[in-house]
């Protein structure tokens, strides 16, 4: 399409920068010379672009795997509005549509094929992949084909089943977040082939963390609001929560909206926009706000809640300063709440017992008999479900993740399916119904102009879209769409977004069900360790960013200056002179205290607490033969 070009061309042609970020014009190129890849840049780092633009400089298809709908559709939008040719493959969608998204593939009218992992798997997917001029693979939110990772998807193993059907075709793996022991399962799982590793810097210069332990948050997070003027997130635990922040900060009149998953797909859109746009100053939210969004000048992120670990708090808390203009991130806690995230461990990973006994009611509200059910799909309600059998809801969420991981079904917390409509009646019937109710002619008429193909095939429609077109509620349009469906004139299927499960295993029985357990305890071990270094975070005193980059595997990193522990280090050791002191001494060879009391000729509790405070910032430490020294 564009191999006549040079990367940085491509860049401003379709990007508008003049030049690229750290690093990303060596992995463009290295993808270009068909070498496999592995990127790791932090959050903002443009991982987009690494794929995105070599896929442009070659002839063929770029496959994207992607975890998220949200996701996958907010890239697809972004170079569709570029003029650049991408589809995706989401749930909803039924196999004509599929099939049309896959012959323009296959006859090369696009560049960029969006798919979930969980569609590889599908026979469909698979039959169809060598038709498809691929031209490279591009695993995004790569971490999660490890399980030693903190958010494990087990149909990410399934990737590199693919290889062999794009004999030379290389793979670059995106991530924002992996830790050294997830990179190396990243590149082991996708079977790479003398990859190129290539690493960012886990240093924000321009992002100012800080934790601040108090017991009343809403007037804090209001008292900041209101020092830092700016686009701004505040992350919360509960979707009830979001909510209850968002109508209080209205109360004190910010302009302030709530998002969450149980939100329906089209108002969780629309509130996203009107956020992006700077409609909405701040958006009180889950996780599930973020993923994708690129908007540069978000001045401060807010958590509300600590988070269960590192990664996630630095994806969410990175959404900030992406402009490179100087932002913040600011995490709030109670002590009682670092207590709760120390018992988490204890209910994400439910006993054998509770798994079991989730399995057994999960195939009996499904009426499945024993060495039936593999490839069988069902609806799940889960408040239905949970009161049916009088379990516990976190019981059931956790062992379904368990079933999930150990490949017994697949779980979706949420399918969406849109509505569609086809007309089943003649147009003699349709004249007469126009006639009869002349306020059913408008919608009659927008569904034939709009959607082609309405009369042969059920179509998708948004009932919101229409009401728009029309100037009238979406309300109204809902009521007319059920009674054209009452009268025979039409076959009209709501939308829904329900959690749904598949059988990938015969149903056994309860006591016969196995998971791997030494895997399962490792995995509830590393969770544990996440725990307590996300609590280290919130309340040590090593310099954040130091800590941030270190777990990540950045040893070069330096001290941001900026951070909380940073600034209560200049201003301890600006009013202590016997900091100075202590580490000019130890400068040149470590002492014993007694050597070190003596040569400072300081009081022993001013001593000590000086010590104390060293050594909890990590600059000095105890040597094996009690010496004091450097760190």
């Amino acid at each position: 399409m564009l191999a006549h070009k040079t990367p940085e061309q491509v860049l401003q042609e379709y990007w508008g920068f003049s030049s690229f970020r750290s690093n990303q014009f060596q992995i463009i190129n290295s993808v270009l010379e068909g070498k496999d890849t592995l990127a790791i840049l932090p959050t903002g780092g443009g991982k987009s672009i690494c794929f995105q633009v070599p896929a442009l400089l070659k002839e063929g298809c770029c496959l994207v795997i992607s975890p998220l709908i949200a996701l996958m559709e907010d890239q697809v939008q972004r170079l569709q509005s570029m003029g650049i040719p991408a589809k995706a493959i989401v749930s909803g969608m039924n196999q004509w549509e599929t099939d049309e998204v896959l012959e323009a593939c296959s006859s090369g009218n696009l560049k960029f094929l969006y798919v979930s992992p969980e569609r590889l798997e599908t026979r469909a997917m698979e039959s169809s992949f060598a038709g498809l001029p691929i031209n490279l693979i591009a695993v995004d939110e790569s971490h999660c084909i490890s399980q030693w990772g903190y958010d494990f998807r087990p149909s990410y193993l399934n990737i590199a089943t693919i290889r062999p059907k794009f004999k030379n075709v290389p793979v670059i793996a995106l991530t924002a977040s992996a830790t050294p022991k997830v990179k190396e399962d990243i590149l082991t799982r996708l079977e790479m082939k003398t990859p190129q590793v290539f690493m960012n810097t886990f240093s924000r210069e321009n992002l100012i963390y800080d934790s601040i332990n108090c017991e009343e948050k809403t007037g804090k997070i209001i008292s900041l609001l209101e020092q830092m003027p700016g686009s701004s997130i505040i992350y919360c635990r509960t979707r009830r929560r979001t909510k209850e922040i968002s109508d209080l900060l209205q109360q004190h009149g910010f302009s302030a909206d709530y998002y969450h998953a149980g939100l329906e797909q089209d108002v969780r859109k629309e509130k996203q926009q009107t956020w992006i746009l700077g409609g909405t100053r701040i958006m009180v939210c889950t996780n599930a706000f973020g993923m994708g969004i690129d908007k540069p000048n978000v001045r401060v992120v807010i958590h509300a809640d600590i988070p269960d670990c590192l990664e996630n708090y630095y994806q969410e808390a990175g959404r900030a300063g992406r402009d490179g203009e100087e932002a913040h991130a600011i995490l709030l806690y109670r002590n009682e709440e670092l207590e709760m995230l120390r018992a988490l461990p204890d209910q994400r990973f439910p006993s054998m017992t509770s798994i079991r006994k989730v399995y057994h009611a999960l195939a009996n509200h499904h009426q499945l008999p024993t060495g039936t059910g593999a490839g069988s799909c069902f609806d799940l309600e889960l408040e239905t479900f949970v009161e049916k059998f009088k379990l516990s809801l976190n019981d059931v969420i956790y062992s379904l993740q368990t079933l999930k991981q150990e490949h017994v079904i697949h779980y979706m917390d949420r399918v969406y399916m849109p509505s569609t409509v086809q007309f089943v009646c003649g147009r003699d019937y349709l004249e007469q119904i126009e006639q009869e109710y002349p306020s059913l002619e408008p919608i009659i008429k927008i569904l034939l102009r709009t959607y082609t193909g309405i009369y042969d095939m059920p179509v998708r429609i948004s009932e919101r879209q229409i009401a728009w077109k029309l100037h009238t509620e979406a309300d109204r349009i809902l009521t007319a769409l059920k009674f054209l469906d009452d009268i025979g004139a039409i076959n009209y299927v709501p939308k829904k977004e329900t959690p749904q499960v598949c059988y990938l295993q015969h149903r056994v029985k309860a006591d016969e069900l196995e998971i791997d357990h030494a895997a399962y305890q490792l995995r509830k071990q590393l969770f544990r360790d996440r725990i307590e270094l996300m609590i280290q975070f919130a309340t040590g005193k090593k310099c954040k960013s130091v800590l941030i980059g270190n777990y990540f595997g950045d040893s070069a990193i330096e001290a941001c200056g900026k951070c909380d522990c940073c600034k209560s280090l200049h201003n301890f050791t600006k009013e202590n002179t016997l900091c100075s002191d202590v580490l000019r001494l130890l400068s040149n060879k470590s002492l014993e205290y007694p050597e070190l009391r003596k040569a400072l000729k300081a009081e022993e509790n001013k001593l000590l607490e000086v010590l104390q405070f060293l050594r909890n910032q990590e600059k000095i430490k105890m040597e094996h033969d009690g010496r004091i020294g450097l760190k």
